[in-house]
């Protein structure tokens, strides 16, 4: 409930959580061996991958924001359930609904903010109103902005005369490692109306896990009693 993982039950369901699971894995180590690998370059060859630095803030930033939607599914979120613990379970549950749909209202603005931040380094209309889309609005086209040092991929050559009017890139458009943001947050959106759906279904009490922190403390605890065991004493 509250503390239990999720388990997917269909095969779609085991695919998506398993594909979740090979990316962060692999964004994770990208990042730790191109760090690797750049000081081993600098401290013992003298030398440095230039645009190592810049990747690995951009691979952090997919790490980040792909990884918040993903603990939704699995929820791994940590919470305080002080409130729920001493409210009946019917109320639990119109707790967890009022949670879900306050975290869904906040996923749906950092969905539009991200969307018209990111639009027009794709060349697209940024949309307008303030807090809820109500249409599109002519946006400055900054398409062909680039990273400052991450070299232009060659089977990316095809966006230039899509975004870039034909001009050449030489360096990697923005557009690429900024899409994180609002796939990012689509993917937030999304975890969190399937979790609303597990709490009014009844399997799931709440939208986070808040017993891992009373684990470690037992586990210490249990440590502790062992190493007053005569076993240990001299």
């Amino acid at each position: 409930m509250s503390g239990q993982r999720h388990q997917p039950e269909t095969m779609f369901g085991q695919f998506v959580a398993r594909a979740e699971e090979v990316i962060i894995a692999f964004l994770l180590g990208a990042m730790v061996l191109l760090t690797f690998v750049n000081v081993v370059l600098r401290y013992v060859f003298n030398h440095s991958i230039i645009w190592g630095l810049e990747v690995v803030l951009v691979l952090f930033a997919w790490l980040v924001l792909f990884g918040i939607s993903h603990a939704f599914r699995i929820t791994a979120h940590l919470g305080v359930d002080a409130v729920l613990n001493i409210v009946p379970k019917n109320a639990q549950r119109i707790l967890g609904v009022i949670s879900a749909l306050c975290c869904i209202l906040y996923a749906f603005l950092l969905l539009k903010g991200a969307y018209d931040y990111w639009a027009p380094f794709a060349g697209l209309d940024a949309t307008s109103g303030r807090w809820f889309p109500t249409g599109f609005e002519n946006s400055r086209d900054q398409a062909w902005y680039e990273t400052d040092q991450i070299p232009m991929l060659d089977f990316l050559r095809w966006m230039e005369p899509v975004f870039n009017a034909g001009e050449s890139y030489e360096k990697l458009p923005r557009m690429i490692p900024y899409l994180i943001l609002p796939v990012g947050c689509l993917l937030l959106f999304v975890r969190v109306i399937e979790a609303l759906v597990g709490v009014l279904n009844g399997t799931h009490d709440s939208l986070i896990v808040s017993h891992e922190a009373e684990d470690q403390v037992d586990d210490l605890s249990a440590t502790h009693h062992d190493h007053d065991h005569p076993y240990y004493k001299d």
